[in-house]
């Protein structure tokens, strides 16, 4: 049972963790047991939006996670079910729906892929090098690794291309007139595509949460009415011998957020601390949708939020804290920098206690 639609289960599925809007099945971004991780952004084509519900950009990311045992076989597994089940319905806890198509990031130890849809439609790159990021808007050109068995001979029956030379994905399926949020994607994109170009050849998990964290790109927000709401980084190792190594923020805003270490092992720690409550009467479930409100925060979302309120109330104490929090996170890091290099071999089970042992001290600081 996905967000909207009941489809069929797959034989197995892979162990994931996932940050997600808790109303939701689906996920915005996590990874599996195998090192895959997958991310998605919305964005607006010429493909009509289709308010029917279907899948969530969001349910195909856990999809592709928990059926998928590397980058392409997760990729596969999301072009096949949007082919067959299509994508659509609100993607917003709201009664006036929001509706998106999806572009999707995906990586595991030795590959990855950008996927980005129009529809029912599809086309893939496969990154062989570098640094690549995606936000909002179309990104793939000409540089096309897969695509959907049909995907031309739409472009052409739409008259969107006349068939003539080489096929750019996103210069035929976007929008002629932008949406307003669109434009403002687009130079979200190219800083983040220059905060990577800063920083290539050397770029560590600290370079990418200050990238998350930057402001003055747009990549993080907090204003207008809209936060940035998780933020997840991922170190991939190609030595199979070493663990993945997954820091999730659980809390909103990444430049006031603990970026928290978590590594796949046998007997994890469940950290109910940052689980929404669930609702027996769920107004994300019962028809018609979203007509009433619940308070979906988690524990250690309530306590950032009244901390995030004190720091902006009193600004030293605010710095004070910040401050402890940074110390907390690089605590984090310098240890999984350690079991990455191969210089500790932790205890499983001081691994498997990980990453609920790092929300406890954050949760002690705020008190």
């Amino acid at each position: 049972q996905c967000t909207y639609l009941e489809i069929e289960q797959a034989e197995r599925t892979h162990a994931v963790v996932l940050s997600r809007p808790a109303w939701l099945w689906g996920a915005e971004m996590g990874a599996n047991e195998h090192g895959v991780c997958v991310g998605n952004e919305g964005v607006w084509t010429r493909e009509p939006l289709g308010e029917d519900e279907a899948l969530l950009g969001m349910d195909l990311v856990r999809l592709g996670l928990e059926r998928g045992s590397s980058a392409r076989e997760a990729l596969e597994v999301i072009a096949v079910l949007l082919e067959r089940y299509g994508q659509g319905g609100s993607c917003k806890e709201e009664p006036v729906p929001f509706v998106y198509h999806n572009t999707f990031l995906l990586a595991d130890r030795t590959e990855a892929w950008v996927l980005e849809t129009a529809g029912r439609y599809w086309a893939a790159q496969r990154i062989q090098e570098g640094s690549r990021n995606i936000s909002n808007q179309l990104s793939i050109g000409r540089e096309i690794t897969a695509e959907h068995a049909g995907l031309r001979q739409r472009a052409c029956s739409q008259g969107w291309w006349n068939g003539d030379g080489e096929f750019s994905f996103a210069e035929v399926f976007s929008l002629t007139h932008q949406p307003t949020r669109m434009e403002a994607a687009k130079a979200r994109y190219r800083a983040g595509k220059e905060l990577l170009r800063q920083h290539a050849g050397h770029i560590t998990a600290e370079t990418f949460m200050a990238i998350l964290r930057d402001k003055a790109s747009g990549i993080c927000v907090d204003s207008e009415g809209f936060r940035t709401a998780g933020s997840m980084v991922s170190v991939l190792p190609r030595d199979p011998t070493l663990p993945c190594v997954h820091f999730f923020t659980a809390t909103p805003d990444p430049s006031r957020s603990v970026f928290k270490p978590f590594v796949f092992v046998a007997g994890l720690k469940p950290a109910p601390q940052v689980r929404s409550p669930t609702f027996r009467d769920d107004p994300a479930k019962k028809i018609p949708r979203f007509q009433s409100t619940v308070d979906r925060r988690h524990e250690l979302y309530r306590r950032h939020q009244a901390a995030l309120e004190l720091m902006e109330k009193d600004q030293e104490r605010g710095q004070k804290l910040l401050q402890t929090l940074r110390d907390l996170e690089k605590q984090g890091l310098e240890g999984m920098n350690a079991l990455l290099a191969g210089t500790v071999a932790p205890r499983p089970e001081e691994l498997a206690d990980l990453f609920f042992d790092c929300v406890e001290a954050e949760m002690k600081f705020y008190t």
